[in-house]
């Protein structure tokens, strides 16, 4: 295919037909400032902060939206388009909320960065003082909360909802001054359609989408000697938090995390990985079960809270195909305020039990009725990788130079399974080797089933061969979804995570967040599990021991009592 060759800033550069102004200058090595541009999503080409102008014509063009033409002569940096960049961004400022002191988005704000990077200083967006908006705030939901007062009207949010989730429970109304991104019928978050899985809060550039924090309710536990305080730290939290002390995405800092969370006052500290171990047990004999009685298959997972509020959503009718086990966040809880808490002699109703998730559902998961199998609320509090990182730097804890420390014992032992569900395919790989190794004595050859989409794989165990279909991202789990209501599907198993690459492109990771970063940390967990001694859930003795002195087996009385749960159309 032949090229096209423009020039910028007096650079020449050859790119593909097709290719944008923006996406040229980036392979010459040119930085272009965007705001409404998400590298994931379609075009929008709404906010012009990526003017630039074109000498030949002297038109300022939208860089993210103009293709390439051959024989350009691009400026990126001339007086006109530079001119053109302040005042588009001023007039942002101008109906913007000058709290950025007290803003959730302080210091990772776009917005923000770009004001200081263009040079504009409080004088300059005065000139365009005027009237300012003044909405109501969103802030009744358990999982994200909205200030429509911030919000810069880049359409980030309802890109994302509607292209990769599926949902379209964000949408523009109004003309003008009065356009504003709402919900349905301007109803509450908490009262539409939503997964709770907080993609609108990773791709929005200022404050307008955030997280619900706990962070006041850990801190309140850390200081009540009254309480006994627990931590869980989810797989991918520890391939994705070095991120906000600089690291690259990816890097695996487990030590430095472990470490940092007992420097924090916690009384125990664990890993998820512990209770994802037990999920296969419990989830991988389901399968079995389904399988040899050739019942309510295909068989769907339950793990990602946001899938889960979506199904009962939207797939009411189709609720008894997914896994009754519980995710590992409510695992750990629950055995943490029974079997833990008989074991240290700890009155349940003391123990304060915290998960660090890379997920907004996971604050939703926890607050179902339905999860309190222990006598009380199992999970008390849930932080994302970014409240955790706050709570680091506010304790004035230096992470890189933090030594290395381990888990505490009884429920800190984790196989290479556990590690790989931080992404998508990752709990699929680990339930069959449990489940092959189990019906044949065989073990499983490796997978590799990351992916972003939907993926089929074929597993032969025994004289048998299972069709595996592997989702992520609630737009791709629909058209599943709609294949198994028609009974076209053929699958016998099919794991859903709502977002992107799964839990590593979780709604509460680090910022900003794109496709590139959710895969070098998928890549640093599948080192992690290859360099384990253990790579599989039923060898993890901790879990073993666990069964033998507590739960008896799985799927048995006790077992099912305190790990599995219901779901209801909602």
């Amino acid at each position: 295919m032949s090229k096209i060759t423009l020039t910028i800033d007096d650079q020449v550069v050859e790119v593909a037909p097709g290719t944008s102004i923006l996406e040229a200058a980036q392979y010459g090595g040119i930085k272009i400032p965007t705001l409404c541009y998400h590298p994931d999503l379609s075009l929008h080409g709404s906010c012009r902060v990526c003017v630039v102008e074109d000498l030949n014509s002297h038109r300022l063009l939208a860089s993210c939206v103009v293709p390439a033409g051959e024989g350009m002569n691009i400026s990126t940096r001339s007086a006109a388009a530079r001119q053109a960049r302040r005042m588009n961004v001023e007039l942002l400022l101008a109906n913007h909320p000058q709290d950025c002191l007290g803003c959730d988005r302080s210091g990772s704000c776009e917005l923000q960065e770009l004001t200081y990077n263009l040079g504009i200083s409080p004088a300059s967006v005065q000139r365009f003082a005027g009237e300012k908006r003044d909405l109501p705030l969103d802030l009744g939901g358990v999982a994200l909360k909205r200030d429509p007062n911030k919000c810069i009207l880049c359409g980030r949010c309802v890109r994302v909802c509607e292209e990769i989730q599926g949902l379209g429970t964000l949408e523009f109304i109004g003309r003008g001054f009065d356009s504003i991104v709402t919900t349905g019928f301007e109803l509450p978050q908490a009262e539409v359609n939503c997964a709770k899985c907080g993609q609108c809060a990773t791709v929005c550039p200022v404050g307008a989408i955030t997280e619900v924090s706990d962070l006041e309710h850990v801190w309140a536990a850390l200081d009540d000697p009254n309480k006994h305080v627990v931590v869980q730290a989810a797989p991918s939290i520890q391939v994705s938090i070095g991120e906000e002390f600089g690291l690259e995405p990816g890097t695996v800092v487990t030590g430095k995390l472990i470490a940092a969370l007992r420097r924090l006052g916690f009384n125990g500290v664990f890993s998820t990985e512990f209770s994802a171990d037990l999920t296969i047990l419990e989830e991988g004999n389901e399968f079995i079960q389904r399988i040899k009685g050739n019942k309510n298959l295909p068989h769907i997972t339950s793990c990602c809270p946001g899938w889960v509020k979506y199904a009962e959503q939207n797939y009411g009718d189709l609720l008894h195909h997914l896994s009754t086990a519980k995710s590992p966040q409510q695992m750990f809880s629950t055995i943490t305020k029974t079997y833990y808490a008989e074991q240290n002699k700890i009155r349940p109703e003391n123990i304060f039990s915290v998960s660090i998730m890379p997920c907004t559902a996971k604050k939703y998961e926890k607050s179902r009725e339905e999860h309190s199998d222990s006598g009380f609320p199992d999970t008390d509090a849930v932080l994302t990788t970014r409240e955790l990182a706050r709570m680091i730097k506010e304790a004035g804890i230096d992470f890189l130079n933090l030594n290395d420390d381990c888990y505490d014992p009884l429920l800190g032992a984790a196989t290479g399974a556990a590690t790989i569900f931080g992404t998508t395919g990752g709990v699929t790989e680990a339930a069959l080797r449990t489940v092959k190794e189990v019906l044949t004595g065989e073990p499983l050859d490796q997978l590799n089933l990351g992916i972003m989409g939907v993926r089929d794989a074929k597993v032969t165990i025994a004289d048998r061969t299972y069709r595996i279909g592997i989702v992520s991202g609630l737009a791709n789990a629909a058209k599943v979804l709609d294949e198994v209501r028609a009974g076209q599907s053929q699958y016998d198993w099919i794991e859903v995570m709502a977002c992107p690459h799964g839990c590593v492109g979780g709604g509460g990771q680090p910022l900003p967040a794109n496709w590139e970063a959710t895969k070098k940390r998928a890549q640093g967990l599948a080192t992690m599990d290859q360099s384990n001694t253990v790579r599989k859930s039923h060898e993890n003795e901790d879990v073993l021991k666990l069964y033998a002195e507590y739960l008896g087996e799985p799927l048995g009385g006790k077992a099912h009592q305190l790990l599995h749960t219901s779901y209801r159309v909602r």
